[in-house]
């Protein structure tokens, strides 16, 4: 019987203390913070550019976003006073100085008619429509700068993650050939590592692609509002067309 206890205890100990000898080598704290300082130089560079991006979408996001709303904003006010019983040299006077899309596209049409003699006919609406196709599309694309980064980031960021990923697992593979062991003290540290770089890669990319998206609705209501400044312009110059040869009109009777 004791024979038997002590062959019991004896096959017993040497699993007791290889588990007491895993949980002595298990490293004590896996923070995210830990993890990054115990990478390996190449995958703290991938973390370092993936927060880093992060950091350029969310500033990207905020700077459109108070452009594209002050942008709206005065659109609207401009889009209102061309929809008063306004004329053109009026409207032109009232937003004399303005940097805004539409007093660009208000300037514009008024230059041209300038240069032509102030006589409203069909040939000046298509030269101002030629205008203001091209005010529009310098305008919208002002108003689309820094979007492209954020379509850059979010394509490219979870392939980024994905590199810091396979690196940090061969590095696993390459300490575990070391140590000769595949004890988890040797595995864990280094696949939370690689683990850690993918999902800084879709930290930094979910919000990139989402904020993408919201600011090309965005912009594109916005160059709706252009579109409409457009018309309008194009009305007023019609309208005051046709004011002229009605006069004339009267003048001969």
């Amino acid at each position: 019987m004791i024979r038997c206890c002590g062959a019991a205890g004896v096959a017993a100990m040497p699993g007791s203390a290889l588990a007491a000898t895993d949980v002595a080598l298990l490293p004590r704290n896996l923070s995210p913070w830990n993890m990054f300082v115990s990478a390996d130089v190449v995958v703290q560079a991938v973390m370092i550019g993936l927060a880093f991006a992060s950091l350029v979408t969310w500033t990207i996001w905020l700077a459109k976003t108070i452009e594209i709303r002050r942008k709206t904003v005065t659109a609207r006010r401009r889009l209102s006073l061309l929809e008063t019983d306004t004329v053109l040299a009026k409207a032109e006077q009232e937003t004399r100085g303005g940097n805004d899309a539409v007093a660009q596209i208000i300037q514009s049409a008024a230059r041209e008619a300038s240069l032509s003699g102030g006589h409203f006919d069909d040939g000046l609406k298509e030269r101002v429509a030629l205008r203001l196709e091209r005010v529009e599309a310098a305008m919208s694309r002002q108003i689309a700068r820094g979007t492209g980064v954020l379509a850059t980031i979010g394509a490219t960021a979870p392939f980024v993650g994905l590199f810091g990923t396979v690196w940090g697992i061969m590095n696993s593979f390459i300490g575990i050939s070391e140590a000769k062991t595949t004890n988890l003290a040797v595995v864990a540290p280094g696949i939370a590592e690689a683990l850690l770089a993918t999902a800084l890669g879709l930290v930094a990319a979910i919000p990139a692609v989402v904020i993408y998206n919201h600011l090309t609705r965005t912009i594109a209501a916005h160059r709706a509002l252009l579109g409409d400044a457009s018309a309008l312009v194009l009305l007023l110059i019609s309208r005051e067309g046709d004011r002229g040869a009605f006069r004339l009109a009267r003048a001969a009777e």
